[in-house]
């Protein structure tokens, strides 16, 4: 691999480093293994995860390497000994990764992500793994629900400033992977080609004299068709001065306060009683999918969506482990292994998934085959393999599953498939069974 972009090798755990100078004193660092990323189970209530960020992780591991900077860091503070500073200045992944399609669903103990390396190159992409798939699939899982209860109506991605400024990047792309419309963040529309929007906040109307002026201003430099934020003093006054500067071809409305099922029929009323027929309502303040799932009943047109979506409405990780299955033993031969802590039970095996698709395309079964996939029971319409390659020697060879398009497609796609109990928000059971077709965990 070769890369120009800033080492990610730092973004690791200590522990990982000194792992790795042990297994190489003990030589087992050079053992085949598979590391597999899974998730035990799904949050509370929930019925299906989406995987997200594994476009943004192949970037990360193509970057991963310790260059003289930070190897002069490791060495100053005495991380890990010279020999493994040694090992640390050459390496460069050189092994095999395996992934669910970036943008599917997935669902306890789905077998997201397989590493194939000799343990040493494995093991120290454990946190930086876990890091990025854990937060963007915790967004995108959260996302998802909120575009499944909006429907047709869109969702504007707006939650940069109650985040981490780089994670905001992140959570709009993996917002928008999982159905969002556009977001805020002008960064992600740079980096990942997300679509931006916004027009003003209070403290626009707040700055002028009066919101007469304000309103003015906006349809001055941006047009008639801008969005004009009608309830910073009284939203019946607003609504009827914003249709007095712009005329009835306004574009739209944005309520950020009150009742907003209540609210949003009365301003569609007198927006409607005004001429202004086609002036559209978005709503915004704190909401999440049960708010949007209120909301279905009144005459809104799209959804801002800031805090809830960008820390996972609730859950801000999807709790994914990075375990080691299976390794080599004295032979050579590729054994399993397992981890038996009570409730942190591991399968052991290199696994590979299949998802059972009824008559109607529907997903009835998670099948995942220990060592082996699974065979097709060749009825239905056949069942779909779900891991993809994703490096091959080293070498990215996925790219094109997890391009933020692709990956939109795909979660669409993959929403399709689930069975309607999948789409509930009532809490619930995982709406697909995961069957391990060899052992069970």
């Amino acid at each position: 691999m070769t890369t120009t972009d800033p080492s990610t090798g730092l973004l690791t755990d200590h522990y990982e480093l000194t792992m790795l100078q042990a297994a190489l004193r003990s030589g087992a660092a050079s053992r085949r293994c598979v590391f597999e990323v899974f998730a035990r189970r799904l949050p509370d209530g929930r019925r299906y995860g989406v995987v997200a960020g594994t476009g943004r992780l192949l970037d990360a591991i193509e970057s991963f390497r310790f260059d003289e900077a930070e190897i002069a860091d490791l060495r100053s503070r005495g991380v890990v000994d010279e020999a493994t500073l040694d090992f640390l200045a050459g390496y460069r992944f050189h092994g095999d990764v395996w992934g669910y399609a970036e943008g599917d669903a997935y669902f306890p103990y789905s077998p997201i992500l397989v590493v194939e390396a000799d343990f040493a190159h494995g093991v120290i992409l454990e946190t930086v793994i876990l890091s990025i798939l854990n937060h963007d699939s915790a967004i995108a899982s959260a996302a998802s629900r909120m575009t499944g209860a909006a429907g047709t109506r869109p969702c504007i991605e707006m939650g940069s400033r109650r985040t981490h400024e780089e994670a905001a990047v992140a959570a709009a792309r993996a917002a928008y992977i999982a159905g969002f419309a556009s977001t805020s963040n002008l960064e992600a529309g740079r980096r990942h080609g997300v679509p931006t929007v916004g027009t003003s906040a209070h403290a626009f109307t707040l700055l002028h004299d009066d919101e007469r002026t304000a309103f003015q201003a906006q349809v001055d430099a941006l047009g008639a068709s801008t969005t004009l934020l009608v309830d910073t003093y009284d939203v019946t006054e607003g609504v009827r001065t914003a249709v007095e500067v712009a005329g009835t071809g306004l574009g739209g409305v944005r309520l950020d306060s009150g009742d907003l099922v209540v609210q949003a029929k009365e301003v569609r009323d007198q927006l409607d009683s005004l001429g202004a027929t086609s002036t559209r309502i978005t709503v915004t303040s704190d909401l999440d999918e049960y708010a949007i799932a209120a909301l279905a009943a009144a005459p809104v047109d799209g959804y801002g969506v800031g805090t809830r979506v960008v820390t996972g409405s609730g859950h801000p990780t999807a709790s994914m482990v990075y375990k080691l299955v299976a390794r080599e033993d004295e032979s050579g031969a590729m054994i399993g292994v397992v981890k038996k802590s009570k409730d942190k039970q591991s399968v052991g095996g290199r696994k590979y998934a299949l998802r059972r698709l009824d008559a109607h395309g529907i997903a009835s079964a998670e099948l995942i085959g220990v060592d082996e996939l699974p065979e097709d029971d060749g009825e239905g319409v056949g069942d779909r393999e779900l891991l993809v390659p994703l490096v091959r020697d080293g070498v990215v060879v996925g790219r094109e599953t997890c391009t933020v398009a692709a990956a939109r497609e795909r979660h669409e796609a993959s929403m399709a498939e689930l069975p309607r109990s999948a789409h509930q928000l009532s809490a619930g059971r995982p709406a697909v069974e995961t069957v391990f077709v060899t052992e069970t965990p």
